[in-house]
């Protein structure tokens, strides 16, 4: 299934790229996936296999993708997917964020220290924020250690005590 999405997502990618420029080239969009070029040959190819995407040749070395109608609806169902999984995750992180600072203030804190960065450390900080938990730079005080998807809280060190 992970392997579906990521090439569910990389679709969409080769997708948006060539609807912003036509005249892209394998390795430009390449570069900019950060991926090699023969990975996004191998998606150009199942795209125009499947009637996504048409090539036109311009100029002698020069092609232009076209996205078909048929195209563009897949591009549309690909995106509202990852929009409809994107809100999955936020509400998870978002939970669990909330989890552990019912927990934090059930232990009498109003500060926690921030371990992690990325998406879901900013959903975190946010929450907390929120929710009246301040992020402090002092590790004595609860941390919350971000992995991955996952939450954990560490109190062992946690020597202050709000009321």
């Amino acid at each position: 299934m992970a392997n579906s999405n990521n090439h569910e997502n990389r679709d969409l990618d080769i997708l948006e790229h060539i609807e912003q420029d036509p005249e892209t080239t394998q390795a430009t969009m390449a570069a900019r996936l950060g991926v090699a070029v023969g990975t996004v040959n191998w998606h150009l190819k199942r795209l125009i296999e499947k009637g996504y995407v048409k090539v036109r040749r311009v100029e002698r070395r020069k092609l232009r993708y076209i996205i078909t109608p048929q195209g563009i609806a897949y591009r549309t169902n690909l995106l509202v997917d990852y929009i409809h999984t994107s809100f999955d995750i936020y509400r998870l992180v978002r939970q669990r964020s909330m989890d552990a600072i019912a927990h934090i203030k059930e232990k009498n804190f109003s500060q926690v220290y921030l371990d992690g960065s990325g998406d879901v450390a900013e959903i975190c900080r946010l929450t907390c924020l929120e929710q009246g938990i301040d992020i402090t730079e002092k590790k004595s005080y609860p941390i919350f250690h971000i992995e991955g998807l996952k939450i954990f809280i560490i109190l062992e060190d946690s020597k202050h005590d709000n009321p």
